[in-house]
């Protein structure tokens, strides 16, 4: 109770204080993708699909790219669409372009039409996924972080930090110059075209959770503050909903930054987001899987299973602890009156299984460091909340430590 208490009058003396560190936000406002579109896989010459070639760059030559090029423009016009762009994907051995479907028709039946082409591979509308959290303006002073008595964060980090493992956060744009940010960040790179390139909230929160600074006098420390951030912007924050803005992702922009977080190394990737089952996006997460990257995903209770990605197998699906029984195989953890980072410097409480998932990113990163294991192996109670203090140690060389006392931190 004692170390609540000072928690809390250090929290009220940290927010009330400097004026950087207000709770007003104002967010740039952008509009909804136009959800009228494809995807077209058109398939490589077998001696350029590479895996091991970046996303941004570098695949085959420009004549090569050219032809293709050329291909596609010519598929399109044949078909009545207007192709857009294109981007190779090596990692499936696949040219991908994005065209446009005139209104009036179907996006399913174009893209089965195109998937009859000898050139292509497979094609399909391009979706749009949803962030699962938003922030909270009510009650902005309550700033004991949940992990830190639940999870024993203290006590987890005698045991290990995160040290050098890369977590991608693929969300909307991080901003590493928030001050608990600051040298947390190692890249950022942004998928979404046609936006204003500026901080948002979301992504800049999930990164919060997940690797916040500690020991800087300031503001929170996240789950594992030696993990290194790939901030990769694949959703952005759109017009206000209820009281937030509503951040947006879709299947190209999550398919490139998913490619980018693979041939990068990511050990974990986070995508605290959800939406209906998408071919490519699956292709990619079996990829990530396949080579030992733990892919964590935000549960929506909203759709079927709770969503795509968090029902697709091998990804670690994570609820808001606040959710009512989730279906079996599925983790809670932290998701309610969360104090994490936002943009311009300041903090804010959010809530949603998009911070619980974070969480989870940020606990796969401790148990990275100490042992680098192929699958998630997460222990959990009976309805399936995290025991992160248990989780850690089964791959700790040490027997115990102070997370294993009930009454550490309370």
């Amino acid at each position: 109770m004692i170390r609540k208490f000072r928690a809390l009058l250090l929290a009220l003396a940290v927010l009330a204080a400097p004026a950087e560190l207000a709770f007003a936000m104002d967010a740039p406002a952008a509009s909804a993708a136009d959800p009228h579109q494809v995807l077209v896989l058109m398939r490589m010459p077998p001696g350029h699909a590479r895996p091991g070639v970046s996303a941004g760059g570098g695949y085959g030559d420009e004549a090569g790219q050219a032809v293709r090029r050329r291909l596609a423009q010519k598929l399109a016009a044949a078909h009545g669409l207007e192709l857009v762009d294109g981007w190779p994907m090596p990692l499936l051995g696949v040219d991908c372009y994005i065209m446009n479907v005139p209104d009036g028709r179907s996006t399913v039946e174009v893209a089965r039409l195109l998937a009859r082409e000898s050139a292509v591979q497979d094609a399909q509308p391009s979706q749009m996924f949803h962030a699962q959290g938003a922030p909270r303006s009510a009650d902005p002073l309550r700033a004991a972080q949940p992990a830190a008595g639940e999870w024993r964060l203290a006590a987890l980090h005698e045991l290990a930090v995160g040290r050098g493992v890369r977590v991608a956060v693929v969300d909307s744009m991080v901003d590493p110059t928030h001050p608990d940010l600051a040298g947390q960040v190692e890249l950022t790179r942004n998928f979404v075209a046609g936006r204003p390139a500026a901080p948002e909230t979301h992504g800049t929160g999930v990164a919060g959770v997940i690797a916040a600074r500690g020991d800087n006098g300031i503001g929170i420390v996240g789950v594992a503050p030696g993990a290194r951030i790939l901030g990769l912007r694949a959703c952005w924050q759109g017009a206000p909903r209820k009281g937030a803005g509503d951040t947006v992702c879709d299947s190209l922009s999550l398919a490139q930054a998913l490619h980018f977080a693979i041939d990068a190394k990511a050990r974990v990737i986070n995508l605290s987001l959800s939406g209906p089952p998408d071919p490519l996006l699956a292709r990619l997460i079996d990829v990530a899987i396949s080579r030992g990257i733990k892919v964590v995903a935000a549960y929506d209770r909203g759709l079927p299973d709770g969503g795509f990605p968090a029902n697709h197998t091998g990804v670690v699906a994570v609820a808001d602890e606040a959710l009512a029984s989730p279906r079996p195989g599925v983790y809670s953890a932290p998701g309610r009156d969360v104090p994490t980072t936002q943009p311009g410097g300041r903090w804010f409480l959010v809530d949603g299984s998009s911070y619980a998932a974070a969480h989870v990113s940020g606990l796969l990163a401790l148990v990275d460091e100490r042992r680098p294991q192929p699958r998630a192996r997460l222990l959990s109670r009976a309805r399936g909340e995290i025991d992160a203090c248990a989780s850690l140690l089964r791959v700790a060389s040490r027997a115990n430590c102070a997370c294993a006392s009930p009454d550490n931190g309370r």
